[in-house]
């Protein structure tokens, strides 16, 4: 089938989706309810990504986002014991725990749908938020607007479930990180639409853990947003964990907003995934705001991994530094493309780019596209990549001190991962992730009896 036959399948699948949702709602006339109808209205002209958009020019989405796929117009989580089937690798790692099954919020026991704390935070459903916190949620939600929302976010904002809201007022803070444990929980093919927002305006340091798991090896389409706010001063630090299996389509749109002196850290670790497309838009708007990007993924098999960084510097005296990196195997493929813009009068600016890259194959490919834009006289702006496969200098020093060749190998690509993972400033998860790494290299961490990262 052509393009033009994907587009046509693709529309008619989301609107019937939509009308399928408000079936099951209320979808009075509602602030909300008009957001997801412009949405809808504004997808229905742009219709998907496809390769002849430049940005999307090497990741084709067309086939996936024109299948079947059941959607769950509403929470089935109460049917499910959480304890019975899932229970987090790191005991040691003390967090508020929020749980998320196909998209929709899921109490634990004892556990309210949205919890203040004796400071002010106030975490929990976003969908609970949106009775109890609409005016401030009108604030920050969708803060790009409907014409500049990226073509898959339009999907994900016709039809989100629920996600995670979080609120720091100024001088609170959280004595321990958020945890939140995103499940596809299903027996058939489905499409899952999680939505977070999360607004700081504490200069204290706020933590924030995603956690992404498939419990079954059914398809699923995992089309995800999240917004964050950060006020003057504020502080912020965002992990994100992706672990599921090939045959899973998992898509996410990342927009920040950065205000005066505001520091934001972000790191993300895929692990398995068939098909991943990590959009990441950071909008740094005040003086002195500062951001941290980092990323690591590994390939193998025909997994597809493609990372798409904007950043966006929009004032004076800004500091931004990206750094990514991927370890491919077999006939995996590898996108990056990391954008830094710099507006007219954000003098000053200092920002960063990095992405390099690890062939463990000759069949594993490589895109990477750092690029530049600068409409500044007087910044510092530096972005390279560099792909490659190991180092045989250092390969024959190990192999000199009576090392295997196997193990060599091994030994060069956790060293090559460790750049990123000793980025984690939360030690119980850094431990668990080098862990989840090293077991990934060596083929024992699988999500089917497929994957593994060989060495040979």
């Amino acid at each position: 089938m052509n393009s033009s036959v994907f587009q046509q399948l693709a529309k008619e699948n989301i609107e019937t989706t939509y009308h399928s949702y408000c079936k099951h709602h209320d979808c009075s006339d509602t602030w909300l309810k008009k957001q997801r109808e412009k949405a809808l209205e504004q997808f229905l002209i742009k219709g998907i990504p496809i390769k002849r958009d430049e940005d999307y020019k090497y990741t084709s989405l067309e086939q996936h986002l024109a299948g079947k796929y059941r959607y769950m117009p509403y929470s089935t989580g109460e049917k499910l014991n959480l304890n019975e089937i899932f229970k987090c690798d790191v005991p040691s790692l003390d967090t508020h725990l929020i749980v998320l099954v196909n998209g929709w919020f899921y109490p634990t026991v004892s556990q309210e749908r949205l919890v203040k704390t004796n400071d002010g935070v106030v975490f929990g459903s976003l969908n609970e938020a949106f009775v109890s916190y609409s005016e401030l949620i009108k604030q920050h939600f969708n803060r790009t607007g409907i014409e500049g929302v990226e073509k898959l976010d339009l999907i994900n904002l016709s039809l989100m479930q629920d996600g995670l809201f979080v609120h720091v007022p100024k001088g609170s803070s959280l004595s321990k990180p958020i945890q939140v444990i995103n499940l596809v929980v299903a027996e058939e093919p489905v499409q899952v639409y999680p939505r977070h927002l999360v607004i700081s305006e504490s200069s204290k340091l706020t933590r924030i853990l995603f956690c992404d798991h498939s419990l079954n090896a059914s398809p699923f389409i995992m089309n995800g947003t999240i917004e964050i706010y950060l006020a003057k001063e504020s502080r912020l630090e965002f992990y994100r964990m992706q672990n599921a299996h090939n045959h899973s389509i998992q898509l996410t749109n990342n927009y920040i907003f950065q205000e005066e002196e505001s520091h934001f850290k972000s790191l993300y670790v895929t692990l398995h995934g068939g098909m991943v497309r990590n959009n990441m838009q950071v909008n740094l708007n005040g003086k002195q705001a500062k951001t941290q990007l980092y990323g690591l993924w590994l390939a193998d098999k025909n997994q597809h991994i493609d990372y798409n960084t904007v950043v966006n510097h929009n004032a004076a005296e800004c500091e931004s530094n990206q750094f990514f990196k991927g370890i491919l195997d077999d006939e995996a493929i590898g996108i990056f493309s990391g954008k830094i813009f710099v507006a007219k009068g954000s003098q000053k600016t200092n920002a960063y780019q990095s992405n390099k890259n690890l062939i463990i194959s000759n069949g594993a490919k490589v895109r990477s596209k750092p690029h530049l834009e600068i409409y500044a006289d007087d910044v510092k702006c530096s972005h390279g990549s560099a792909t490659g496969k190991l180092n045989d200098d250092a390969m024959f020093y190990l192999r000199s001190r009576g090392i295997s060749h196997k193990e060599s190998c091994q030994l060069l690509m956790f060293a090559f991962a460790s750049d990123i993972t000793n980025q984690i400033s939360i030690e119980p998860l850094k431990e668990e992730i080098e862990t989840l790494v090293e077991k990934r290299l060596r083929g024992e961490l699988s999500r089917c009896n497929r994957c593994s990262i060989s060495c040979s």
